[in-house]
């Protein structure tokens, strides 16, 4: 089949492009390299027919959606300094451009998967969250939550377009995707802290580092997001990706140390330093996958250690212990 990816060349976009060809798809991949990079596609550069535009503009997603028989929508303002920094750039992106890829879908009768974002549950921080549960956000006037709101409202939209006009549609909602290609500049923790592990500089952790997160191996959410956007019975329903080993910040920046073998120090950054006066943060954030086991038997398989190893390997750094999925994760990944 022919499979269009918004975003992929960004960090889940270009895993994805290169699962789709191991599988023996065609693949077109929309992106203005804001964040993505040319960098994640030279390897399938023969293999991809790779246009550079964005999604708000109505006549390339036209183009570029003709003929395809499902939409990966990845494409969204990446980063929690981006949301802060640039909230209305964020918003027209988040809400304008899914509405264009929407519509352009529905046109052309291709299914889609919505990538939506656990960051939709805002301060909601109860045990194991379900994909029923409700959305806790601060103010609307604090740019830290535009990110959750937009994002809901993307998940809004594509289950309407399925309900009223029937179009094939999936939203998920992937929990903190670690792999290579994963870059630190837009606020991701696990290349941060792996990208000054290796350089020797001190380890940022912000506020107290008590905050909570699972975090999932891109190679076990990228054949899920292929998975549901091809079952009929995931359509109109939201699912839930990641992982299921809890732990606070303060010990994934010990891991790290541990698996890099980095004699650097930790150093606690007020969020107000980092982020600005007023910025809010999630106590916890873990994910309950089980409608997504139920439906496709999602089960990631991946350690925390081997994800730190195989950010650190990717950026040429040593790991102090063999771990042995690296170099089936890297196998994976191209």
């Amino acid at each position: 089949m022919r499979m269009l990816i918004t975003g992929g060349a960004g960090f889940i976009g270009s895993h994805l492009v290169d699962h789709l060809l191991a599988l023996g798809h065609d693949v077109v991949v929309l992106d203005d390299f804001s964040t993505g990079s040319p960098a994640n596609l030279v390897h399938v550069a023969d293999a991809v027919t790779a246009v550079r535009g964005s999604i708000l503009d109505e006549a390339t997603v036209e183009r570029v959606t003709k003929g395809c028989d499902t939409v990966f929508h990845l494409a969204a303002a990446v980063g929690v300094h981006t949301v802060v920094d640039r909230p209305l750039e964020s918003l027209r992106m988040n809400l304008l451009g899914t509405g264009t890829v929407l519509e352009a879908a529905r046109r052309h009768g291709a299914r889609l998967l919505l990538a939506s974002s656990s960051e939709v549950y805002g301060k909601n921080a109860k045990d194991s969250l379900n994909e029923d549960d409700d959305r806790v956000l601060g103010s609307p006037l604090k740019s830290r939550w535009a990110y959750a709101a937009a994002k809901g409202l993307d998940e809004l939209m594509a289950y309407c377009y399925w309900r009223e006009h029937g179009l094939r549609a999936v939203m998920v909602r992937p929990f903190n995707v670690v792999g290579p290609r994963q870059t630190g500049r837009y606020g991701m923790v696990v290349p941060t802290l792996v990208g000054q592990a290796l350089a020797g500089l001190p380890l940022t952790v912000h506020g107290d580092g008590t905050q909570r997160r699972c975090f999932c191996a891109v190679g076990d959410i990228v054949p899920a997001l292929v998975a549901l956007a091809m079952e009929d019975r995931a359509y109109g329903r939201v699912f839930n990706l990641g992982g299921t080993e809890e732990v606070s910040v303060r010990e994934l920046a010990d891991r790290v140390l541990r698996v890099t073998g980095s004699d650097s120090p930790v150093v606690h950054i007020p969020y107000e330093h980092a982020y600005g006066p007023g910025f809010e943060d999630m106590a916890r954030r873990m994910p309950d996958t089980t409608r997504a086991r139920e439906l496709i038997g999602f089960r990631p398989r991946t350690g925390l250690d081997e994800m730190i190893a195989a950010v650190a390997a990717d950026r040429g750094g040593r790991v102090r212990d063999a771990v042995g999925a690296v170099g089936a994760m890297h196998k994976e990944s191209r």
